[in-house]
């Protein structure tokens, strides 16, 4: 099992298609499975409701494989870090990957991808994820 934070905008972007919307397939297939934490979902919800989606049957359906655990790991409990200065609230997603051992982060945003590589945890963008998915391992070495 490989094991991936996605961070919200490559999550969001899943909704239009292209490389975000393979990775959230291969999510929905049991291929990956989804690291989440409470300010990671909560983060989904609040985009996605402002998008218009608060009644839409897709986020109901969303959530519903959260809460029934559908390829989905949880952490209640992730450790504080101070990787991303420029976006600090950005760091939960690192956080995640740290606390469920991740084998990478999937991001758009500039100031994330930055990171490259997180104590063995992978930062990528969609197109480069899909492309290592098969040299990824399960758990990071940590280095």
């Amino acid at each position: 099992m490989i094991k991936v934070v996605v961070d919200t905008n490559v999550f969001v972007s899943s909704f239009f298609g292209g490389n975000p919307k393979k990775i959230i397939d291969l999510w929905k297939t049991g291929k990956i499975h989804l690291c989440l934490s409470k300010d990671i979902i909560d983060e989904y919800v609040e985009i996605l409701q402002r998008m218009g989606l608060q009644n839409e049957k897709e986020l109901e359906e969303l959530l519903d494989l959260f809460a029934q655990g559908f390829h989905v790991v949880f952490t209640a409990q992730t450790p504080i870090l101070h990787v991303i200065d420029e976006d600090p609230d950005d760091n939960k997603f690192i956080e995640c990957a740290v606390a469920l051992k991740a084998a990478a982060v999937i991001s758009g945003d500039k100031a994330v991808l930055e990171i490259e590589n997180y104590m063995g945890i992978k930062v990528l963008a969609p197109k480069d994820f899909l492309d290592q998915l098969g040299t990824l391992t399960e758990t990071p070495a940590l280095t």
